[in-house]
């Protein structure tokens, strides 16, 4: 295998127990996320999810400094959540999230492994407009049902989408 497709898997296996981490710790605070949720937009949230008031959560995954300095699409973000996370390894330096162009101002950060999280700065609130959070709430809960349903029969797949 090139060493770029070992880089590539290593940086997928690194974002998938990130995601595991701060899973379990939304969990224990009964927040359930969806991973890979796509937005009006035509963005894609690592993990949406719903806190117990209602509130949307989303959280934007880097594993390595060349990918978070390379992102110049998450502000996309922003329009779709009441709180915005970046979720990062326990490697990676957090400091340049405290500069300008990540907005700390409305941006909280979330180190996590494979097993656990910890918020390490908290999100902001920036309420959306309730009708826009109902119609993000329904998405995301259609959406989830979706892949509940196409994991248990897979013939179902194709249908319902773009609907």
């Amino acid at each position: 295998m090139p060493d770029s497709a070992l880089a590539l898997a290593s940086e997928r296996h690194d974002a998938i127990a990130v995601a595991r981490g701060i899973c379990r710790l939304f969990a224990r605070n009964d927040i359930w996320c969806l991973s890979e949720m796509p937005l009006r937009n035509g963005r894609r949230a690592d993990l949406m999810g719903v806190d117990p008031k209602g509130r949307i959560v989303i959280v934007e995954i880097k594993v390595s400094r060349a990918d978070l300095v390379g992102d110049g699409k998450w502000p996309d973000y922003l329009d779709f959540c009441d709180r915005f996370y970046w979720g990062v390894p326990p490697g990676i330096d957090c400091a340049i999230l405290d500069g300008l162009d990540f907005k700390p101002d409305c941006c909280g950060v979330i180190v996590a492994d494979g097993y656990d999280a910890e918020i390490v700065r908290p999100a902001p609130s920036h309420p959306l407009a309730a009708a826009r959070r109902k119609v993000e709430i329904e998405r995301l809960a259609r959406t989830s049902l979706r892949r509940s349903i196409v994991a248990g029969d897979p013939h179902c797949a194709p249908w319902g989408q773009g609907l």
